[in-house]
């Protein structure tokens, strides 16, 4: 008899949400079977469980879910596997020069973070040494008041 997965099964073994099982479903990667009463329980063949796997091999590639779905879908049918392997090749270079776009735009960004901070480190040091080299300017000081003492009246007198 063929292994048969129920949906807390398949969540537990990829640590994933029954939801999330739930969604792959409605987007056609799963087709599990029904059973019990009113066919509420999900029951998942080994097909599925592969199917699963699968899907989120292509989630860590940055595939698509549709992109996912199509290529799976190709492994099902009867066709020649040259052709399934091509199109997998094929979504995978474009897949592969997107993420090398992304890769240089994230390191033109890193560079210019890094050349902001070089200017920034540079105007603080030229800032610090300027304090560092000013004598101590006299004209913010408060002003000491002089007190001459006139003398009293009655000793004046």
């Amino acid at each position: 008899m063929a292994s048969t997965f129920s949906i807390s099964d398949l969540a537990s073994e990829f640590d994933l949400t029954t939801r999330a099982i739930r969604f792959y479903e409605d987007m056609g990667l799963l087709e599990p079977t029904r059973a019990g009463p009113g066919g509420r329980n999900r029951v998942y063949s080994g097909r599925d469980r592969t199917r699963l796997k699968l899907t989120l091999r292509a989630k860590r590639l940055g595939l698509s879910l549709s992109e996912a779905k199509e290529i799976i879908d190709l492994y099902d049918s009867p066709r020649d596997t040259g052709v399934q392997l091509e199109k997998f090749l094929a979504v995978l270079a474009q897949h592969r020069l997107q993420v090398e776009e992304q890769m240089a735009d994230l390191q033109a960004n890193l560079d210019e973070i890094k050349a902001h901070q070089r200017e920034a480190r540079a105007l603080l040091a030229k800032q610090m040494a300027k304090t560092a080299a000013k004598p101590a300017d006299k004209s913010s000081a408060k002003p000491v008041a002089k007190t001459t003492r006139k003398p009293h009246a009655a000793a004046t007198r």
